[in-house]
């Protein structure tokens, strides 16, 4: 479940968006005391596993902090934690007084992209902050709330989408209009033909009509000039790019459905206990009570992701069976009280001693329920 660096070569790219000549101590060793750094108002890595953070601990202890804190200047002869949060964390609990540390002068959207970065980079974070956090980083960068910015990939990528075939079909072969061939001075037949291409980003249809040489014939010089880049998408390739983790297209596909799981398989997969896969597999348990209970046995088990599989395919067995069963029972009971009415043996008194001890037996049992 951990990435490693081999697997994602291209991680160094990242594009710092801001000024770094900001650094006031960036060759020194300065250090600062431990109680004049602060931590921020939002962070966006918000589980820290506790394995990791005391492994870390153990490693201050005999080393002590080898990677400065980056900080900023605050209020108060303050410094704020803007990348290495873990190491004061480890620091605090240890209770050491002075810690390195590396100054820059950052403002609040300045520090708030260089904490995501610096999260989106490290190699133990889970697939869902690792979502969330590339979320907030396409916010900054297209000035939008987070909220916006998965209807806008997603309508990205219909685009994308909707371009690709038109561009198939225009490299294809020609369309060609039904219509009767006519012939010029020079005995060379004429036909008219349309191929659809893309005239600019939002998709809109545009026509070229193409004569027997190949050669396109417009009025409109427009046409012949490369469609405009959407800058939406130009901003998005360029993060997606810079981080190396992923195409935006696989993130669409793969990584925005991840946020519409169930709240418990997110906390799962947020403490690094689950991984994704089995946790798509598991988020298809539709009760509550019966998804936390098989999430707390797949964890405690350590199932493989085709135990899980099997397990639930099993449980969907037995659902059914038991439903059809419980179907079955009541069928018989309708069928029975139907022909119960028909039949002449209300007169009969040996019949209706039977009737009358088998209906008390049914309101006693309704009772209990």
């Amino acid at each position: 479940m951990r990435r490693t660096k081999t697997t994602q070569p291209l991680k160094s790219k990242i594009e710092v968006p801001w000024d770094t000549t900001g650094v006031i101590n960036a060759d020194s060793d300065q250090t600062i005391p431990l109680d004049q750094i602060i931590l921020p108002a939002t962070q966006p890595r918000r589980y820290f596993d506790t394995e990791a953070l005391k492994q870390l601990t153990e490693s201050i202890k005999q080393h002590g902090i080898l990677q400065p804190l980056l900080v900023r200047p605050v209020d108060d002869g303050k410094h704020e934690v803007v990348a290495g949060e873990r190491r004061y964390r480890a620091a605090l609990s240890i209770g050491l007084k002075v810690v390195p540390v590396v100054i820059r002068e950052l403002d609040d959207n300045a520090a708030f992209q260089f904490a995501l970065i610096e999260n989106l980079l490290r190699e133990d974070l889970n697939p869902v902050e690792e979502t969330e956090g590339i979320l907030q980083l396409l916010a900054l960068k297209l000035g939008r709330s987070v909220e916006e910015i998965p209807p806008l990939l997603y309508r990205l990528q219909r685009q994308h989408q909707k371009a690709s075939t038109v561009t198939h079909n225009v490299m294809g072969e020609p369309v060609v209009d039904s219509v009767e061939p006519t012939h010029n001075v020079m005995g060379e037949v004429e036909t008219e033909s349309t191929n659809n291409v893309i005239s600019d980003n939002e998709g809109d249809i545009g026509l070229f009509t193409h004569n027997v040489m190949g050669e396109t014939e417009t009025d409109n010089s427009d046409l012949n000039q490369e469609p405009p880049l959407n800058p939406d998408l130009k901003i998005v390739e360029e993060v997606f790019d810079g981080l190396g983790l992923m195409t935006w297209e696989s993130f669409v596909k793969n990584r925005l459905p991840l946020l519409n799981l169930p709240e418990d398989i997110l906390d799962a997969l947020r403490e690094g206990t689950l991984e994704y896969t089995k946790a798509r597999a598991i988020a298809q348990i539709q009760k509550l009570d019966e998804r936390v209970e098989f999430l707390e046995q797949a964890i405690a088990n350590n199932w493989s992701l085709s135990e899980i599989r099997q397990r639930i395919s099993e449980k969907k067995a037995a659902g059914s069976t038991e439903n059809t069963e419980s179907n079955d029972y009541k069928e018989r009971f309708t069928a029975a009280t139907t022909k119960l009415r028909k039949l002449r043996i209300w007169s009969d008194p040996k019949k209706r001693k039977q009737i009358e001890k088998l209906l008390a037996q049914l309101e006693t049992l309704t009772n209990i329920e």
